[in-house]
């Protein structure tokens, strides 16, 4: 093995580390061993280790993730793809994460010199931007449930319609959630129908803390179905002294208009429906890095902020300062941040503007196509992702492009392992790569990524 790891034929490994080198080496040698017990040609005859075995070792190294995370192109038409990160984040919070790597003013005070509280910069936007009495983040949503309900209801009850006992990605069960907060869950009301008076009896109970209500993000209830509304909800429990804990999911800052067309419920919409505290995601329909945002009454904060899971559950300097630039540019208002903001500019940008992207490319990537291939540009439909706007379709431009089933499956396997990777999706027994999800920027890269890839097969 050391003498193979030596030669100059080998591999650089480059990305990939020396341990790798040598399993890729091995497995190719395993390889011809069982080729020669059958009896069957090794590499054609070639001397050992010829040209063939070499490549070989490369084919196999190509199929082992490199180390450490790699840019990607989303060409999935899938806006928040959890596979690929979800929200691409904006300049700006690049640039910020990027300026808080060394020492900076995490937890101190630069007036006094004193030690402050590392997030109450983004307590004090989220309270701005929503009119909530407070907020916080600790580190994805899934955090902010489970804190909530322990601050809140850890040793006593928590009353939830069964219609909104979810199941979402990773078997994330929200009974299970309630359960590990310490808490008991009292289901009210059927699958399909809960009425107000199902929510009024589970409160007579004297251990009931809490109310919770959650938003079917990944699925949605339709026909015979009924659910309270949120205001007469919150009336109900603010006269009993209940809190009522809202869990949007994915969560919508701005764009209420994207709230309508996903049937989202906005922050804003339910902090003035009257609920006491609302939580969603950071790397959803806000558009920044992953987090678990809170906003609501000001004493429930505190009592949260108070809990020893926040502690364990907060945010570094780099993701904290990424989503105060994101909340910074939420706070200069809507129409900003369908703008500046990928996420959103992804899910509001229109047809023509992703025809002409998709002809400019084409005229320059047609003159490069092998024989036998061929293309188009295609209608598609598109997706939010990530749960969000589950039932609901956005309409599309993509380009198409085939030559049969096997290659087409080549052909993006080959633009996965590139450099950066470009995810597309296969249909019809072509590779279709959806512009909706891919930024102007990224055009040149998408054309070069492709003329590569199809040179392969010339």
């Amino acid at each position: 093995m050391n003498q193979l790891l030596e030669l100059p034929e080998a591999p650089a490994g480059s990305g990939h580390g020396r341990q790798a080198l040598k399993r890729a080496i091995q497995q190719a040698l395993d390889h011809r061993r069982a080729l020669w017990r059958r009896g069957e040609v090794v590499d054609g005859g070639e001397t050992f280790p010829g040209p063939r075995f070499w490549q070989e070792v490369e084919d196999r190294l190509a199929v082992v993730p490199a180390l450490g995370l790699r840019p990607a192109i989303n060409a999935t038409g899938v806006v928040l793809h959890t596979g690929l990160g979800r929200a691409p984040w904006p300049a700006e919070a690049a640039e910020a994460a990027a300026a808080v790597a060394g020492a900076c003013l995490l937890e101190i005070e630069a007036d006094s010199g004193k030690r402050g509280r590392r997030e109450s910069r983004v307590s004090q936007k989220l309270a701005a931007i929503t009119g909530a009495g407070g907020g916080l983040a600790v580190n994805n949503n899934a955090a902010a449930v489970l804190l909530t309900l322990s601050a809140l209801a850890r040793g006593r009850q928590v009353v939830l319609a069964r219609g909104e006992m979810v199941e979402i990605g990773g078997s994330y069960r929200m009974p299970e959630v309630v359960e590990a907060a310490g808490a008991e869950m009292v289901p009210v009301g059927t699958t399909n129908r809960c009425h107000l008076k199902d929510y009024l009896t589970a409160m007579e109970r004297p251990q009931v803390a809490c109310v919770l209500k959650v938003h079917p993000s990944n699925y949605r209830i339709g026909g015979f179905h009924q659910e309270v509304p949120v205001a007469e909800l919150a009336q109900a429990c603010r006269q009993r002294a209940i809190p009522f804990f809202f869990d949007l999911g994915s969560g919508i800052l701005a764009g209420r208009d994207l709230g309508q067309r996903f049937q989202e419920p906005t922050v804003s919409g339910a902090l003035q429906d009257g609920v006491d505290l609302v939580s969603f995601s950071g790397d959803k329909l806000l558009g920044g890095p992953q987090a678990g945002l809170i906003v609501g009454a000001l004493p429930l904060i505190e009592r949260l902020r108070r809990d020893m899971l926040t502690r364990c559950l907060r945010l570094d300097k780099s993701l904290l300062a990424a989503l105060e630039a994101v909340l910074s540019l939420h706070a200069l208002g809507e129409e900003n941040a369908l703008q500046r903001i990928p996420a959103l500019r992804r899910l509001t940008v229109d047809l023509d503007s992703l025809r002409s992207r998709a002809e400019q490319i084409w005229q320059k990537l047609a003159p490069d196509f092998p024989d036998g291939w061929r293309g188009q540009i295609m209608e598609t439909e598109a997706r939010v992702g990530s749960g969000a706007g589950a039932t609901e379709t956005l309409p599309s431009v993509g380009l198409a492009i085939s030559a049969d089933p096997r290659r087409a499956a080549e052909l993006a396997r080959g633009l996965r392992l590139g450099r950066p990777s470009v995810f597309g999706y296969l249909r019809d027994g072509g590779l279709v790569l959806d512009l909706r999800t891919v930024d102007p920027e990224e055009d040149g890269v998408l054309l070069a990524a492709l003329r590569q890839a199809l040179s392969e097969f010339a």
